[in-house]
């Protein structure tokens, strides 16, 4: 019984451990955890044109610059040495300028120049009439429009969470998917380089894995937050996160595949990460789904991914390198990890390495001090359950192996009186010691027949006169509480070479109480013989 349960407590041991293993190497990182090794790496992109115009109000050429088109999107960073990833639509209006945009910017600088002096003229005040208004400001444009001379100056501009804004040059462009009839539907990615290196990175995942019902998670910079009327300045720059699923698998008019989810999106999400549980990118979003209409609203829960798989093939033949983790991301990690798994100062001194890597990221600043506060006042830990019980169970363990052993190591030379019938059955002739002391010889006049009388008194001088066969087996039997005279008796002739001595499990007593044969003095009548057999039983 206590070999099964032994080895029960063995196969618990083993089964706990291998969960233990598979987790080194693999660590379970909770969501929180995931989401924050990615958002550090997610940047807002700004598409900006700004424009000089030059026009003829009547008084001669005047050169105005009028407001800068500005448009919003989200990207991240593929590789540390300043390789971001966003939609190709995002950048596009600073890549490949529209014609619209040009127009646009003429009728703004035409506006600026020359409306207030027409005003001025027609003795209007700006907002008073703006029928009048509107029908001048035709008037005007229909006459001055034409001759007007327009240098646009674009640029895209990768802000980081920390705030910080560098230049970036679009290296590889891939044109939006077009509704427009006959339209070539291309990939809707684009590749930005900016001067600046060491930025944290998003790790690619492989999309060919990924099943319906995965969970999906969108960072991004919406519109409605970077324009939120209650939010302060800061809130701008750090990415936010919605969840979801992946919901289906579609195409789009040119054979391309998606990931459709339902996780939510809005204006300024495009070309923002979509994450797994762990924090790697399943794809890039993007388009969402509008409704119907002139009002043309977002109708949230059909928005689609590009997967990760056309990511990496969009980067293989260019510089940038989706396995570079740069500096900055084994720091972040293992802050993190030091932090969830409650090693708060390791977790601080982690965090304050990677805040000098990259100073005054929010979310950095934000946990370094929840893990500073957490190491001047500890959180109280749930009493350890699992580590009393296991502790309980190798102490159990324990003493139920020191007690099987103990009784091993006593009973492993004792043999029973039928044990010993057997020996003498099967030709192998014990010889049968009576090592009682003299004095309990001598009280108990009784003897197993054919026993040699070995007195312990008679080895302190050796044993002489005796003669055993070392060949034959010894049995050694005495009347003393669990044969302590026979034990003593069979070590001594064990050191005196004799290799197979055993001692007679339960004494003189246990022969008389088998039954089997005894022997007495000559002088002892036969009620004396049942009385000392009695008494030699313990009867």
């Amino acid at each position: 019984m206590i070999l099964r349960f032994g080895a029960a407590v063995a196969l618990v041991l083993v089964l706990a451990g291998a969960p233990a293993r598979v987790r080194a190497a693999e660590p379970h990182i909770s969501v929180p955890e995931a989401m924050l090794r990615a958002k550090p790496g997610v940047v807002l992109i700004i598409a900006e044109v700004a424009a000089e115009v030059t026009v003829d109000c009547g008084g001669g050429p005047t050169t105005v610059k009028p407001p800068a088109f500005r448009e919003t999107g989200t990207g991240w960073f593929v590789d540390a040495n300043g390789w971001v990833i966003t939609n190709g639509h995002v950048v596009q209006p600073a890549y490949e300028t529209p014609r619209w945009l040009v127009n646009q910017q003429a009728q703004r600088g035409v506006v600026l120049a020359c409306l207030p002096k027409e005003l001025e003229k027609a003795q209007l005040t700006p907002g008073e009439n703006p029928d009048k208004e509107d029908a001048l400001k035709r008037k005007l444009l229909d006459r001055v429009l034409p001759t007007a001379k327009v240098t646009l100056q674009p640029s895209v501009l990768v802000v980081a969470s920390n705030g910080s804004r560098v230049k970036a040059e679009v290296k590889k462009y891939s044109p939006p998917v077009s509704s427009e009839p006959g339209a070539m539907s291309i990939r809707d990615l684009a590749l930005l380089k900016t001067p600046d290196n060491n930025f944290p990175v998003l790790r690619l995942s492989d999309s060919k894995n990924v099943q319906i019902g995965d969970p999906v998670h969108i960072i991004g910079f919406p519109g409605v937050v970077l324009s939120h009327e209650l939010l302060n300045q800061s809130s701008s720059t750090e990415a936010s996160v919605t969840n979801g699923a992946v919901s289906g698998f579609k195409q789009d008019k040119s054979g391309n595949p998606l990931i459709q989810t339902d996780a939510s999106a809005a204006w300024g999400n495009s070309g923002g990460p979509a994450v797994d549980d762990r924090g790697a990118v399943l794809g890039v979003l993007t388009f969402v789904s509008l409704a119907p209409g002139a009002e043309g609203s977002i109708v949230q829960g059909f928005n689609f991914i590009i997967p990760s798989g056309v990511v990496r093939d969009f980067i293989k033949d260019t510089p940038a390198s989706a396995e570079s983790l740069g500096n900055f991301n084994p720091v972040w990690y293992a802050g993190l990890r030091n932090y969830f798994t409650e090693d708060y100062t390791g977790a601080v001194r982690e965090f304050e390495r990677a805040d000098k890597l990259l100073p005054g990221l929010p979310d950095v600043k934000h946990i370094l001090t929840s893990a500073r506060d957490y190491v001047k006042n500890p959180p109280p830990r749930p009493f350890p359950w699992f580590w009393v019980a296991i502790g309980v169970t190798l102490v159990s363990a324990g003493g139920y192996g020191a007690q099987f052993y103990i009784r091993w190591q006593k009973n492993r030379y004792r043999i029973r009186p039928g044990e010993v019938v057997r020996l003498m059955e099967e030709g192998k002739q014990p010889v049968i010691l009576d090592v009682r002391k003299t004095d309990a010889y001598e009280t108990l006049p009784l003897r197993i027949p054919g026993s040699v009388r070995l007195a312990p008194e008679e080895l302190d001088s050796g044993i002489s006169g005796l003669e055993l066969d070392p060949t034959r087996p010894i049995v050694c039997y005495c009347t003393t509480p669990e044969e302590a005279t026979s034990a003593r008796m069979a070590q001594r002739l064990r050191k005196l070479g004799f290799k197979n001595v055993l001692i007679l499990k339960g004494g003189l007593g246990a022969w008389t109480n088998a039954g089997l044969q005894i022997e007495s003095r000559s002088d002892i009548s036969q009620v004396g013989m049942e009385l000392y057999k009695a008494l030699a039983s313990g009867t």
